[in-house]
């Protein structure tokens, strides 16, 4: 039998793009939906590619185990010395921002000031402790923006945490983090396929936390409600030439944690310091900003797995 691609995920919506690029290029390939399964640790997987696009957000779709069963996949396959791309390293920083900011720390990547805590009384205590102006919380499993609400007093803190509305984090570690004020309501998400940057988007803040990329959640996620886009001021833009030292940084951090397909999300502050807050290792991306930049990272990501074969 001839090797394919595998693509190991629990959502359809974020990879029929990636299928369809490989349609296009005629490569072989084959889905496994991980939202339950069986492994049988005695048997010898197939030989071929495997890209793990696990997300973190899976339990927000019913596929509360989707990680830990693709844990134990991934294991099997590194068992057999399988080509895995994005795999135990790289999921373990997805589903935990704890280990994403650790791994950033490690290779001096500068982070907001962050306390994770385990219970409600923890929260407020870490909140007063980390002694900022405005901080805000957020899940420590998490994806989309899930968990995240700014606050301006621990009194707003106690009523939150404490009242019927405070949602808890999957693996029931939130953290407290400092609010980084940017002078401009955007954040940046850099892309990379390969280890390699494609390029920089844009993402207008200024209606919330909650914003995804990918077109799936324009449309059908209301735990991603990024709105329609306008045409005078689009909520995603390719940024044209970027180029900025912490691109080389990223592709380093990534080498040194063997993630081969990311997207890394940062901000900066009014005297241009840049604060990396998150570590997706799945690229999403946004057709109509692509369409713009005739960038297309999902048939950069299908001429790299081809590649590999």
């Amino acid at each position: 039998m001839s090797e394919k691609i595998y693509i190991i995920h629990e959502n359809s919506e974020w990879t029929e793009h990636l299928t369809k690029r490989l349609d296009e290029l005629q490569l072989p390939y084959e889905e496994w939906f991980l939202d339950k399964g069986m492994v049988d640790l005695s048997s010898v997987p197939p030989v071929g590619v495997f890209y793990n696009r696990i997300s973190a957000s899976s339990h927000t779709r019913d596929h509360r185990f989707a990680p830990e069963l693709t844990e134990t996949v991934l294991a099997w396959l590194e068992l057999h010395g399988r080509k895995v791309y994005n795999g135990s390293r790289a999921l373990r920083i997805e589903v935990s921002k704890v280990n994403q900011y650790t791994a950033l720390n490690a290779i001096k990547i500068q982070t907001p000031k962050t306390i994770a805590a385990v219970g409600k009384e923890q929260i407020i205590q870490a909140a007063s402790e980390l002694n900022v102006p405005s901080f805000i919380t957020k899940h420590n499993r998490a994806g989309k923006g899930l968990g995240v609400q700014l606050f301006h007093s621990i009194e707003a803190l106690e009523e939150y945490v404490y009242g019927p509305t405070f949602e808890p984090s999957i693996d029931g570690i939130t953290l407290i983090q400092e609010y980084i004020q940017a002078p401009e309501p955007y954040i940046t998400r850099c892309e990379f396929v390969g280890g390699k940057f494609v390029y920089a988007v844009q993402v207008d803040t200024s209606e919330g936390f909650e914003l995804c990329p990918a077109d799936a959640c324009t449309i059908d996620d209301m735990f991603c409600p990024v709105g329609e886009e306008e045409e005078e001021k689009p909520k995603f833009r390719i940024i044209n030439g970027f180029d900025h030292p912490i691109i080389q940084k990223y592709e380093h951090f990534l080498r040194v944690n063997n993630i081969d397909i990311a997207g890394i999300e940062f901000i900066q502050n009014k005297d241009g310091e840049i604060f990396t807050y998150d570590v997706n290792t799945n690229t999403n991306y946004n057709s109509d900003a692509e369409a713009k930049a005739g960038k297309y990272v999902m048939l950069e990501l299908a001429k790299f797995l081809g590649s590999q074969l």
